[in-house]
């Protein structure tokens, strides 16, 4: 007798496979460009070129490192892992990490269909929202940007431990909940985005699990006595994410990350986080002029838009009470929005990081929510079994949302362009300015650019201007005296140095620089002071000591020289050869 059982499972299963296929051969459309991308001055150097734990590549001590350190301000052993792995495997030319990331991506788009036909059994509409969720420019910076690896793997594992769910959520055990812990642990060691996924589980549980009783209809109980059990059986994974919480905080308080309250006032955050929700919601529905760094109001010297902030907060009330009022009806909505609101939390900037007034990597996981609250509005609101005219209505109404979003532009789609804007520094920042002259950070770092290409006239320009943009920016002051050095006016570079040591007197870089300046400009009794604040910080630096041994001895003081070149020996034997020179002739 025929199975029709096994005919419709072979079927769905050929199905998936296709499906998964596409998705895949989406990605690639967008992204196989990146192979040819290089890497940007933003990060690039602190994650990979630059890092010699990284360029080391996967071995015992560069592994224990990774665990040990809180190196860039954040504790995430896992992506140090995958950046050590690629040097391994592939070198470290930049070609290869970015076909990493846009793998990762495309894994993610798969996984993410995987786990919400898993969880909703509607297949058009979960292929629907990962093609979204794979092409959507705002999720480009997350994988033309090789520096953020640590969103595209730490979301793999979300997505894993959600398809974990779902199996604990059809036959609950401690070891199926073992499993979403161990993967929730696996994705806060790749990146602390994921301390929200707990409540994201406690909203799939709503729904489409519908583990609070029928979304639908009346539940039995009041609503804490069937929130407990679901609440205390994800007691462990609250448990992570507070741990991983006080790692994030230390680590992050110790690297002096997190911005002061008298930089930025609480309630300067809070309406700073209402137009950032906003205008997340407008670049998903119309992403233009996207940029890698969006200055906060602040630093340009702005004042917070209350206005603006204002308006937003209306919208965003409005469409929480209108979620909440159809929570019956169509649970869908109120799960995607309650998504959404949640997963942006840690990256709001009610604690600010930076001097960011938003970023496009921060939505990579939050937008999920609105792509599912919209695809499955544009399906029709009454349930998977409605199939054909459903799905022809369904994806006849995404094909005309999407592509005007998605394909604006001939012969690419937006994103591809977007991930064009990512081949190299110079294309990336000039983009940026050219959305807004005022981006002191595309500035500084298309100068850091130049000036790596001893474009040095070129370099000062662009210091000068983000200088002047924001006063306060060190890293401005600073790089202005390493062009004005490198031009042969140290006299010059010397108020560059001091006014960036001013702002941030824990540079070592800047007190050793602004000795070398003193130095040249003959004045060797404060290049002396200057070194040996530069080795408070940082004892034993052989910069310093090298700078030491030259100004000491320019001044005749032979016994200090002596005793700075010893130190010199023990930390940097080749560097202090150097100094020796080659031994006199014997007479």
């Amino acid at each position: 007798m025929y199975s029709w059982s096994k005919a419709i499972g072979r079927g769905r299963r050929i199905g998936t496979a296709w499906a998964a296929l596409g998705l895949v051969l989406l990605v690639a459309a967008v992204y196989a460009p990146v192979r040819g991308h290089e890497f940007v001055n933003l990060d690039d150097g602190e994650y990979v070129y630059e890092n010699p734990e990284v360029l080391g590549g996967l071995g015992g001590g560069s592994v224990l490192w990774a665990f040990t350190t809180g190196y860039a301000a954040n504790w995430h052993p896992l992506t140090w892992v995958s950046h050590m792995a690629d040097v391994t495997l592939f070198g470290s030319a930049p070609g290869a990490h970015h076909l990493v990331n846009a793998v990762l991506h495309a894994a993610n788009a798969v996984l993410l269909f995987a786990a919400l036909e898993t969880l909703t059994g509607a297949f058009w509409r979960s292929a629907a929202v990962a093609a979204l969720f794979a092409v959507h420019p705002l999720n480009v910076q997350s994988v033309a940007w090789i520096s953020e690896r640590k969103n595209v793997l730490s979301t793999l594992f979300w997505l894993l431990a959600m398809l974990a769910y779902a199996a604990y959520a059809r036959r609950p055990s401690p070891r199926r909940m073992g499993l979403v812990a161990f993967l929730l642990a696996l994705g806060l060691m790749c990146k602390p985005m994921l301390v929200t996924l707990p409540l994201v589980l406690l909203v799939l549980d709503y729904w489409p699990l519908g583990r609070f009783g029928r979304p639908e209809g009346e539940a039995h109980g009041t609503i804490v006595e069937r929130l407990r059990p679901l609440l205390v059986e994800k007691i462990p994974l609250f448990a992570l994410v507070l741990l991983s919480s006080a790692v994030t905080w230390l680590v992050q308080s110790k690297a002096l990350a997190a911005a002061s309250a008298a930089a930025y006032p609480f309630g300067d955050r809070v309406a700073n986080a209402a137009i950032s929700y906003g205008r997340y919601l407008r670049d998903a529905a119309w992403p233009s002029a996207l940029s890698c760094f969006y200055p906060h109001p602040r630093s340009i010297g702005e004042p917070v838009a209350w206005g603006i902030a204002a308006a937003w907060s209306v919208a965003l009330v409005a469409l929480t009470l209108l979620a909440w009022r159809s929570r019956r009806r169509h649970p869908v909505f109120a799960a995607g929005w309650s998504w959404y609101l949640v997963t942006l939390v840690p990256v709001i900037g009610l604690v600010q990081v930076g001097s960011q007034e938003r970023a496009d990597r921060y939505v990579y996981v939050p937008l999920i929510g609105i792509f599912m609250a919209v695809v499955w509005g544009l399906f029709g609101l009454n349930g998977p079994m409605r199939a054909r005219v459903s799905i022809r209505a369904g994806m006849t109404a995404i094909a005309v949302v999407a592509i005007p979003i998605l394909f604006r532009r001939r012969r690419s789609t937006v994103a591809r362009a977007e991930a064009g804007f990512w081949r190299d520094g110079e294309t990336l920042y000039s983009r940026s300015i050219q959305l807004d002259a005022r981006n002191w950070l595309a500035w500084n770092n298309l100068g850091t650019f130049r000036l790596d290409r001893k474009d040095f006239p070129a370099a000062l320009g662009c210091f000068d201007r983000a200088a002047s943009i924001w006063p306060d920016f060190a890293d401005a002051h600073y790089n202005r005296g390493v062009a004005l050095q490198a031009l042969g006016r140290p006299f010059e570079a010397i108020p560059a140095y001091e006014r960036a040591l001013e702002i941030a007197p824990e540079n070592w870089h800047g007190w050793v620089n602004a000795g070398l300046a003193l130095a040249e400009a003959g004045r060797n009794r404060n290049a002396i002071a200057s070194y040996a604040r530069a080795l408070e910080i940082r004892p034993d630096d052989p910069h310093a000591l090298y700078g030491l041994v030259l100004s000491y001895d320019t001044l005749g003081d032979r016994t200090r020289a002596f005793a700075a070149l010893d130190r010199l020996r023990r930390v940097d034997p080749q560097r202090a050869r150097s100094l020796i020179g080659p031994a006199p002739a014997a007479r």
